[in-house]
Formats: structure tokens, sequence, C-alpha cells
């Protein structure tokens, strides 16, 4: 019997100095463990300015306030990683593009170009950030917004390629003022539906370390879930910080499991770890879950660690696999 207890839909094999575990060191930590994983880096590394830092350089853009600029070669480490498994071990990720610039209107040929240059190993965009509390205002040049028809242009041709698109955009900002119009709430939802084609999973359902939950933040997702409209956008639970909003009371985790009980198609396990030294972060982050984990029902336990991810994925990889084929054959 299989002692595997979730795929994870979330996570970072590289940090914001591009440095973490090889490959085969990560497929160790995953063990029996953690049955399939996602595989990307980080779209963005921090600038070590020696005026401000000098020798010591910085490992978290936290620690600098030089700025943040895109880092393409990512997509080609993760697939050159990815290329030196055998088929076996190679079932075992969903590799997802993540260094493009979604600000950029040139952002969508990256992503062609790394589907034809390492096809057979993309499934999926990700995750890639529009409104993401401190990251943002650090970015170098020209900050994504949620109208901005770059972003359009790069989920029109996921829907397009059956990529599936992993987005962290905040449902509000830091420290909001009070009666402010919920605006970044609206053009996300609007952008959603924008893209009915497009398989959409919002990472972390828009929260972070300072972005809280909204006022009634369940009955908003909830809301989402039924809308038909919405139908093709899926929910990201990963984080620890998210796990602590969800179980900061019996009564907050009973209407958590509520909503996915009522919804367990939709809603995906990750545990958000950046460049993991172990298996005991990622299995802290599912811990923190437990609360929700026991009120869940076996069907919507199941999907939500395993099948939704599952389904996800493979769809995904047949639709990528039959886009490059053709566009092989346009080449020829």
């Amino acid at each position: 019997m299989s002692n595997y207890q979730f795929n994870d839909s979330h996570i970072h094999l590289t940090n914001y100095v591009q440095e973490g575990p090889d490959i085969r060191e990560f497929l160790n930590m995953m063990g029996d463990t953690i049955k399939r994983s996602v595989l990307f880096g980080l779209p963005l590394q921090q600038h070590w300015s020696y005026a401000e830092m000098g020798d010591v350089p910085p490992t978290y853009y936290m620690q600098a306030d030089a700025p943040l600029y895109y880092y393409s070669f990512t997509d080609a480490h993760i697939a050159m990683q990815f290329k030196s498994l055998t088929p076996q071990e190679q079932a075992r990720f969903d590799p997802l593009i993540c260094g493009f610039n979604p600000a950029d209107m040139f952002g969508v040929d990256h992503i062609r170009r790394v589907l034809k240059t390492f096809p057979g190993v993309f499934c999926g965009i990700g995750e890639f950030s529009i409104y993401k509390e401190f990251v943002s205002s650090k970015v170098a040049g020209e900050k994504a917004t949620l109208t901005n028809p770059a972003l359009d242009r790069i989920l029109d041709f996921a829907g397009e390629a059956g990529l599936v698109a992993l987005i962290h955009t905040d449902i509000e900002r830091p420290f909001p003022k009070k009666n402010q119009p919920p605006v970044m709430a609206l053009q996300t939802k609007d952008l959603f539906r924008r893209h009915p084609k497009t398989k959409i999973i919002w990472a972390h359902v828009g929260l972070g370390r300072i972005v809280h939950p909204v006022a009634k933040q369940a009955e908003i997702i909830e809301r989402a879930l039924e809308d038909p409209d919405l139908d093709h956008v899926y929910f990201d639970i990963s984080w620890d910080e998210v796990a602590k909003y969800a179980t900061e009371s019996a009564e907050s985790a009973k209407r958590v499991a509520g909503v996915i009980n009522r919804h367990p198609h939709r809603v995906l396990f990750g545990t958000d770890c950046v460049a993991p030294k172990g298996l005991s972060a990622m299995m802290n982050v599912f811990h923190g879950y437990d609360p929700v984990w026991k009120l869940l029902t076996p069907e919507a336990r199941r999907l939500v660690q395993f099948e939704n991810h599952e389904r996800l994925f493979d769809q995904a990889k047949r639709d990528v696999r039959a886009w490059e084929n053709k566009a092989q054959r346009k080449a020829a």
C-alpha cells in the first residue's frame, strides 16, 4: 500500500539568488511521501549591490534594498534538471515556465521559445506574480498589472497551448485603508473572466504574510466557485502563512473545510517551500492544515491532496504535447 501523503502543486526548487537542491536531492526528499510535484524556480533574481552590501551577499529579497530583476535562465536550468532524470523519475514532476516578464509584450514570445527549445518538458506557466506584497515594488522596470495587455497575451497563449497558469496576485494591498473599494479583487475576477479557455490556479487564494483575509473571504471564494463563468479557475491553499489563517480558530477551520467539501474538485494543496533543504519543511506545511484535513470528507481529501493535481496536469501534458507537435509540423 502506498505511503504517499500528497502531491505538491506549489513549490520552488530555487530561491531568490537561484540556489537550491539538485533535482535528485529533491527527488530523494520526496521519497515515498510526496507522490508528484510541480517543478519551477523563481522568476526573479535579487541584485547584489556592492555599494549596499559590500562582500556580504543577500540571500533573500527582504535583506536588500537593491531591485529584483527577471532571470529567464531559470527555465533552461529547470529543463536541464528535468531532462537528466529517467522517464520513470520524470513522471513524478510537472514542470512550469516562469522566467518571463508579465509586463512585457514580448513575454509570450519567451514562453513559445522555451516550449520549442525544450519540447516534451513543460506543461504550465508559473508561479508568476502580478501584485505581491513587498516584491512588486522592488521589481526593476515597468510593474506588472492585472489590466496590462501583455498579461492578456500570455494567458491567451496559455489557453491556446493548453498550459496551466499558476498566478500570484494579492486579493488586497497590504495595510488597506478602511472602507477602501476592493479594486484588486475586482480586477482579478475581471482577468479570470477574460480568459475562459485557460486553466488558472490562483495561488494562496490571494493571501500573503501581510495581506490578510478580507471581510467574508470564504464567502467571496465560494461565490467564485459557484460562478459558471469562473469554472476554469482553481484555488491553491499553499504556504504555511495561509495555513495560519485557515486554522487560527476552530471556526475558521470549519469555514474553510466547508467550502472545500462543497467544491472539492477545484482546490489544490501545495507547500510553497522555497529551495527546500529536507522533507520536514514540506511536511510542516502539510500538517499545518491538519485541523482542516480532519474536517474534510474522504473524497474531498483525496481530490485536494492527489486527484485534482493529477487530472489538471495530466491533461495539460497531453494538450501541450499536441501543441508542440503541431508547431514542429508547421516549422518542417
